[in-house]
């Protein structure tokens, strides 16, 4: 492991903050270390693994496609791209009924950006405190944490203006003429799990259809069934104007769409946007299986039982540790805040220690994004865990 350690020193861009743990395989929700040793996984990859890991069907799904066409250039139509488009508008919120597909989360962001500004023929998008939409010099724009943003200041695009989260009155007051979109997240995840109350959501919903302005919806972590419904604004009864999608879309297989009204969408042009990969027969193949195996096994509204389970466990520890400050999410996507950072990180390390993958963000906020296989044995299994971890660092 040490090896695997000091070769990503020497090879590889420092640019994140690993844990100190490589894994060479996983079967559902479990992963095995270069020793052996065997984890929990309650990452998922931040929320893309959602039918856990090495999942036989997409696996034989993957290889069947692999062995016909990978890869195919988007200036030919694409048979498994129109499926994939097609399968999408069954379950899509609203009337969103077209895609464009890509590679990441970002990527489905930058297209989102472009779509709207060429539709609206306006040019500022308001965004939320706290948000993130990616890494990309567009995303990037729209992203809120200051540590991301300045290094590169200078390349940051201008026309973005940000309103804090929930706060309906402020987007009142920057709404405008000038405004082609609002671009939220229904709930932040790299920002905290900070779910979007039902007021500010649909008074946005109202304020675009009022001044003309698109609703962005960014679903790149809480689609594909996460929070107990194929996207978390249906939770609101909200419908977007542009959605975007990534993550858990193809199980791990890199994919990132944008979806929009019709009317929208037919804003672009030939040669307004393209992407060489997105849209590759492989990456709508495993897409579409993803789909299908969780509408059979009914995996998005177990989502949402589980993630109830889950809950209650966590509040539980929230009534027993002083250290824990609010629990937070929906479905299986959940947050603990705790009273510090070098609290949460100390938790973090002490259940890798006891073969526990979790993760925290924006600081002091453990989260929680398992696969939508995981079992109550698994959660009752962290939640021991956490209460001897939370008794053990907060006192």
């Amino acid at each position: 492991m040490e090896e695997v350690f000091r070769l990503d020193r020497e090879y590889l861009a420092q640019t994140y903050k690993r844990l100190p743990v490589a894994f060479v395989r996983g079967k559902g929700m479990f992963l095995w270390d270069l020793k052996g040793k065997r984890y929990l996984d309650f990452v998922a990859g931040v929320a893309v693994s959602v039918l856990g890991h090495a999942d036989p069907e997409l696996c034989r799904a993957i290889s069947r496609q692999a062995g016909r066409l990978i890869h195919m250039t988007n200036l030919v139509h694409i048979r498994e791209q129109v499926e994939l488009g097609r399968e999408l508008a069954r379950i899509a919120p609203g009337e969103v009924r077209k895609f464009f597909f890509s590679n990441s989360g970002a990527e489905s962001v930058e297209t989102a950006l472009k779509l709207s500004v060429k539709h609206a023929r306006r040019r500022k998008i308001l965004v939320a405190e706290n948000s993130f939409h990616g890494r990309t010099l567009g995303a990037l724009s729209a992203t809120w944490k200051p540590s991301y943003r300045e290094p590169f200041r200078s390349l940051l695009l201008p026309n973005f203006q940000f309103i804090p989260f929930n706060d309906l009155s402020s987007a009142e007051k920057a709404v405008d003429g000038d405004t082609a979109a609002v671009m939220v997240e229904p709930i932040q995840g790299e920002g905290g799990v900070r779910v979007a109350s039902p007021e500010f959501l649909r008074g946005l919903r109202e304020l675009c259809e009022e001044r003309g302005a698109l609703l962005i919806l960014d679903e790149v972590q809480t689609g594909v069934g996460r929070t107990g419904r194929w996207f978390a604004c249906e939770h609101y009864g909200v419908e977007p104007d542009v959605v975007t999608l990534a993550k858990g879309l193809a199980g791990g297989v890199p994919i990132g769409c944008t979806g929009a009204r019709p009317e929208v969408m037919d804003s672009f042009q030939p040669g307004d946007h393209g992407a060489t990969f997105g849209g590759n027969p492989l990456a709508c193949t495993a897409a579409l299986t993803v789909i299908r195996i969780l509408k059979r096994r009914k995996l998005v509204r177990r989502a949402e039982r589980m993630g109830e389970y889950f809950m209650r466990g966590l509040k539980e520890l929230e009534e027993d540790h002083p250290c824990v400050r609010e629990v937070r999410g929906k479905g299986l996507m959940l947050g603990m805040e705790l009273d510090g950072e070098e609290r949460a990180e100390e938790v973090v390390k002490e259940a890798l220690k006891r073969g526990f993958l979790i993760n925290a963000t924006a600081g002091n906020v453990l989260r929680f994004l398992p696969p939508l296989i995981v079992e109550e044995p698994h959660v009752d299994a962290l939640i021991s865990t956490l209460d001897e971890l939370l008794g053990k660092v907060g006192g």
